[in-house]
């Protein structure tokens, strides 16, 4: 494993709020690159609040979403609607190998913030965008949330849903995450490029297009004409082999089954019903779907007779294929989370640090840099404006001015 960090010595400039732009550039710090979040003096990036909007929980003493994306970055407080803030701004885009942004086009536009305005100060900037509903087209000037433009537009919060019940909102940020990793994952691409043209690119990713690669199986049938799944009934689903069983303690067991001709067997065996492998009705996969309604009300009665516990030691002593949904408090306390260096520990100086999620992408040759905190506003304001070359007098008129905090 490499002793230096991959990115060590790549320049990010991170100009986004929120998740999706942020968290990209995080998972470019956890490699070594020197991210510098910009945000406004005073009010600072709005998701600095997040964790106070209900319903996200309270947690005493961490701001634990800002923590999460943007851990491993220095912080500068820059007001870009200053007209003085023009030539700092310039100056970071020259510094810059990369520049994240998920401003509306609206507010770049007015800021200066347009690639065409930047491109020709850095030849060689690799410039990232996010937006909710894509670039062109009549809406892509509207603001988009991962609830909205990734969950509720891509027919995911349709579907995932008992038929006749309304849709659930969704856990925040389920959208916003994958698209940090396509965000990054096209940043890379990028680089990869630079690295044989000399020359920079710009980058985009949205929300609804990551919605669309989430839900591309579905969604490539119906391009085809084919009728996509409405949401089920679990008292009649297409698949019971492929449903969800409530247990005697309230708790639920998802079934998956794929190689039904080999589990199936095994898995009536387990649940003390050997003789169904014998009725006609069970013996063959169309046969089973036919009476997919006969076999959920025989599975639902079934599993109420046992415990979680109970049920998982019967089909794990089987080999089948099953899943427990968890709450999130259960998956906090996973094994599999620090068994696989999923949860990494903060190195914030305290005793006792507490634990951060590490972003999805491992490569085995390359070390992450550990997770440190995030920055306070406009932390490192100083110490960025002397990377940009502004000396101590420079960096007194510019605060006197507000410009900078």
């Amino acid at each position: 494993m490499a002793d230096t960090p991959l990115l060590e010595g790549l320049h990010v400039v991170d100009v986004a709020s929120f998740i999706a732009g942020p968290a990209a550039a995080t998972m470019l710090g956890d490699y070594g690159a020197d991210v510098v979040k910009v945000e406004p003096p005073r009010t600072g990036d709005a998701y600095r609040a997040f964790s106070r909007m209900p319903p996200n929980p309270h947690v005493d003493g961490v701001n634990y979403p800002w923590q999460l994306d943007n851990r491993n970055k220095r912080g500068i407080a820059l007001d870009l609607k200053s007209p003085g803030a023009k030539p700092v701004l310039e100056r970071l885009v020259k510094w810059a190998d990369v520049l994240v942004t998920n401003f509306p086009t609206h507010t770049r536009t007015k800021l200066g913030l347009d690639y065409d305005d930047l491109a020709p100060l850095n030849p060689r900037l690799v410039y990232a965008d996010v937006t909710g509903f894509g670039e062109e087209g009549p809406e892509a000037h509207l603001p988009g949330f991962d609830a909205t433009a990734y969950w509720a537009r891509s027919g995911l919060m349709d579907y995932t849903r008992q038929r006749g019940d309304a849709p659930g909102m969704p856990a925040f940020g389920s959208g916003d995450h994958p698209t940090a990793v396509t965000l990054y994952a096209g940043i890379m691409t990028a680089l990869y490029r630079r690295e044989r043209t000399g020359r920079g690119a710009r980058v985009s990713a949205s929300l609804i297009a990551e919605g669309a690669w989430a839900a591309g199986v579905w969604l490539q049938a119906a391009l085809l004409g084919g009728e996509a799944p409405r949401p089920a009934d679990r008292t009649d689903p297409p698949n019971a082999l492929a449903s969800a069983y409530r247990t005697a303690d309230d708790r639920w067991l998802l079934l998956a089954f794929v190689n039904e001709d080999k589990q199936v067997p095994l898995f009536l065996h387990a649940i003390g019903h050997p003789e169904a492998a014998q009725n006609p009705d069970y013996a063959d996969t169309p046969s089973r779907r036919a009476h997919a309604a006969e076999i959920a009300a025989l599975l639902d009665r079934t599993f109420a007779t046992r415990t979680l516990a109970e049920w998982r030691e019967l089909l794990d002593a089987s080999g089948l294929t099953y899943g427990v949904a968890q709450t999130i408090d259960e998956f906090a306390r996973d094994p599999q989370l620090t068994a696989n260096r999923i949860v990494v520990p903060v190195e914030d100086g305290s005793a006792e640090p507490h634990l951060t999620i590490d972003s999805p992408v491992r490569l085995d040759q390359e070390r992450k840099v550990p997770p440190r905190p995030a920055p306070d506003l406009g932390e490192h304001t100083d110490a960025v404006l002397r990377d940009l070359g502004y000396d101590a007098a420079a960096i007194a008129e510019l605060r006197a001015a507000e410009v900078v905090g």
